[in-house]
């Protein structure tokens, strides 16, 4: 494998600790601006469903507030994940990601079934609520997280935690118009099971997201292989280059669904020059082959021919 792949690769993806620092700054003040954002109109939702007596606006509310979480923590930990590794965190502190993602599932799973208990009886016995203050709580909840939506955006090199907040946030909003619709219905005609039949809608939708999110939390603890990496493609690449005979003993996971830690035993080839220079470059080419498929922390042990491994 010649020089110009991992010299290539370097010069395309290494990024100077000033432009580093000015991305995480500003997705952080993004971050910040989408969180009181949420938050401010998280309690106009409880204080205007509880007065206009609507279980769509509360239900939403509810889910604003898994939103607040996840926008507060996304925000504490985006200054947390800069900080350098410790003897106790020796990887650093990516994990800690994960904690705040399953501190906000059960938030919103216990939010959820709430708002479904209360939901229900409802279509037996539906409540009409008031519409008329619904119309201009709904416009609010497109503007807030439309607001909050375009500040994200504004990030164009955001996080894929960032990227996926504001996801979140867009189908907040397209969720708040279609409540705007169902508030306009109701205005001009008596059907108040729309609400609950919203409210059950917007609840059953929460929690098939955050089960979904939950379990790709719990597999990530687990250490499961991720997705996204092909590791027999890897494998295929490293088998590829001049001095290496085989690969084996490859462990691979990830620590946040974004930051991936490679590891593995490499073989030469008989004849190889096994000088100290030879040693280093061969595992300067492979680190750079491997980092290209998008892992961050690559370890990797040579073994001679003919030497046997331990660990298998």
């Amino acid at each position: 494998m010649s020089h110009n792949h991992s010299d290539s690769y370097l010069q395309n993806h290494q990024h100077s600790p000033d432009q580093d620092h000015n991305h995480a700054h500003g997705v952080s003040e993004a971050l910040s601006t989408a969180f009181f954002l949420n938050i401010g109109f998280t309690i106009i939702e409880f204080i205007g469903g509880l007065y206009i007596n609507s279980l769509t606006i509360l239900s939403d509310a509810v889910h604003d507030l898994g939103d607040s979480i996840s926008l507060g923590l996304a925000w504490y930990l985006q200054g947390v994940s800069q900080k350098e590794k410790t003897k106790k965190f020796s990887y650093g502190y990516q994990r800690f990601s994960i904690l705040g993602a399953l501190i906000n599932a059960f938030i919103l799973l216990i939010g959820s079934f709430f708002i479904l208990s209360e939901a229900i009886p409802r279509l037996l016995n539906p409540v009409q609520p008031l519409a008329g203050w619904m119309i201009p709580m709904a416009i609010l909840g497109v503007v807030f997280n439309g607001a909050a939506v375009l500040r994200l955006k504004k990030e164009k090199s955001s996080s894929i935690n960032a990227d996926m907040v504001r996801l979140h946030l867009l189908e907040d909003a397209l969720g708040w118009i279609a409540a705007l619709i169902a508030a306009v219905v109701m205005y001009f005609f008596d059907l108040p099971i729309l609400d609950p039949i919203l409210s059950i809608a917007l609840s059953l939708w929460l929690l098939w997201n955050t089960f979904k999110n939950l379990n790709k939390s719990v597999r990530i603890i687990l250490q499961q292989t991720p997705s996204s990496i092909n590791e027999l493609a890897i494998k295929e690449a490293v088998c590829e280059h001049k001095a290496v005979a085989s690969i084996h003993d490859i462990h691979l996971w990830t620590m946040d669904g974004q930051f991936h830690v490679f590891s593995a035993h490499i073989v030469l080839k008989e004849g190889s020059n096994f000088s100290e220079s030879f040693l280093v470059e061969v595992k300067n080419e492979l680190k750079s082959l491997i980092a290209s498929f998008e892992i961050k922390h690559i370890t990797l042990e040579f073994e001679w021919p003919q030497e046997e491994c331990l660990e298998e």
